[in-house]
């Protein structure tokens, strides 16, 4: 069953203060790790480590990543090379090409027209390096070339130092993050999720679970964690939702957001075995929000979620030449949408909500990679909450495919370790759209008018 009102309203009143005492502090820790720690930290990570791309990533470019990477993530971005100072600057540029099977029936943003638009999808700037052996993080701001607009992006700040306990190696940490799954380190939650690069000019189902996206950037969490004998991970934290003039500082319309009453549990399991050229995971994770839906405390009132998911991951990078991923993520949403209810935004407030997404990926000398993925969105029906649907339900499902090549990702790139690119190519066939595959919403439109094709070019500096 979801959590019933989290919190009251002295313990919303201290959370939304506290809340805003962390961001100040997340800004401080931003630029005093930019400027007040001794010369040699904070580099990018690839010069930061001395080792190529594909030394940390599936495929020799972000997100994914090998065992090492995850390894260096979970010590807190911590690894050197050497003492050499380096540039503790990067920065990323994605642009796209979309076309849709039909024409959208709206233009999806301003400026934009109903099909073949070509955009900057978002360029971001990073501080991203460790001190020592204890503290490291990454801190991201993007310009969205669709909204026209700066804002911070993802943040993982980490604090982490090594002991025994129990008679087992335990590295303990600490992470301050701005998007709930964000700080995880296997490529099967939401936050890290294929196809790792999208489009905001894509269409997309209405639905989505509220771990899946909801809450990032809206919300800061501090969480604990421990990596048990470089095998089993475990996690719990809490997120907070900031006050609306720190969410405007950042560039969030807090208006477009939900607010956290009190603070929503997070909590996070896995267990990952090394076998040779073999890796696998198994994992649990969840978030418990109650929510006031758009900021809006009238009702007195809150929706109160439940997500509970499991994962799993496999990798074969054993020969370098033939590299070979998995990935797995089912999550269960228990809904109690009280407030939606009393501002008359639904029928009936106990619902559900079901997400499955699996891939696979091929890669050939961390150079050329082929992907293909299911995702499958459902749950009961509401005439009010689904009101664009012809069949008032969220049911949505279909298949991504992905062709990309990452030419500088290996040894000795030829541009240096600081230049990468990834030029790509996907495919993503709706089956089913908004509640059905024919006529979704009542208009003529069918789900495979949504069919998208997109070309993009990401690159990294």
């Amino acid at each position: 069953m979801p959590f019933a009102g989290v919190g009251c309203a002295p313990l919303a009143a201290r959370a939304q203060k506290n809340a805003v005492q962390i961001g100040i502090l997340l800004i401080g820790l931003i630029f005093g790790i930019s400027y007040a720690i001794p010369a040699g930290a904070v580099p990018a990570f690839a010069v930061q480590t001395g080792q190529p791309c594909k030394t940390c990533h599936i495929g020799a470019f972000g997100p994914q990543l090998t065992p090492f990477g995850r390894q260096f993530k979970i010590n807190g971005y911590t690894l050197r090379a050497g003492d050499t100072f380096t540039l503790p600057v990067s920065a990323m540029a994605v642009g796209s090409f979309v076309h849709t099977q039909k024409d959208q029936p709206e233009p999806p943003a301003d400026h934009f027209s109903t099909n073949d638009n070509t955009t900057l999808d978002e360029a971001s700037i990073f501080l991203a390096g460790g001190d020592g052996g204890h503290f490291g993080g990454f801190a991201q701001v993007t310009y969205s070339g669709v909204d026209k607009a700066w804002a911070w992006d993802n943040v993982d700040l980490r604090a982490v130092d090594k002991t025994n306990l129990l008679g087992s190696d335990v590295l303990l940490g600490l992470s301050v993050n701005n998007n709930p799954t964000i700080q995880d380190a296997w490529a099967t939650l939401p936050g890290w999720g294929f196809p790792f690069t999208d489009s905001d000019l894509m269409p997309g189902p209405d639905a989505a679970t509220v771990i899946s996206d909801a809450l990032a950037q809206n919300v800061i969490g501090e969480s604990a964690y421990a990596w048990w004998n470089d095998s089993l991970y475990t996690e719990l934290g809490f997120y907070e939702s900031p006050g609306e003039d720190f969410l405007k500082r950042v560039g969030v319309d807090p208006g477009d957001t939900s607010q956290i009453d009190g603070v929503a549990p997070y909590f996070r399991v896995a267990y990952q075995k090394d076998m040779g050229a073999q890796n696998f995971e198994v994992g649990a994770f969840g978030l418990f929000p109650s929510l006031f839906p758009g900021r809006d405390h009238s009702t007195g009132k809150t929706d109160n979620y439940a997500d509970f998911g499991v994962d799993a991951s496999y990798q074969y990078t054993g020969d370098g030449e033939n590299i070979f991923t998995a990935n797995l993520r089912y999550i269960h949403e228990a809904q109690d949408l009280a407030a939606t209810a009393a501002l008359g935004g639904v029928l009936t407030k106990n619902l559900e909500l079901n997400e499955l997404n699996a891939n696979a990926s091929y890669y050939y000398e961390n150079t050329v990679g082929f992907s293909a993925g299911i995702f499958s969105v459902g749950g009961d029906s509401d005439p009010l909450l689904y009101a664009d649907s012809r069949t008032f339900s969220p049911d949505s499902n279909g298949l991504i495919f992905q062709a990309d090549v990452t030419p500088f990702g290996g040894n000795d790139p030829p541009l240096g370790a600081r230049i990468n690119l990834r030029l790509g190519l996907q495919y993503v066939v709706f089956n089913k759209f908004n509640g059905a595959s024919t006529n979704f919403d009542g208009d003529g439109h069918n789900a495979s008018d949504n069919n998208t094709l997109r070309i993009f070019l990401w690159t990294a500096f």
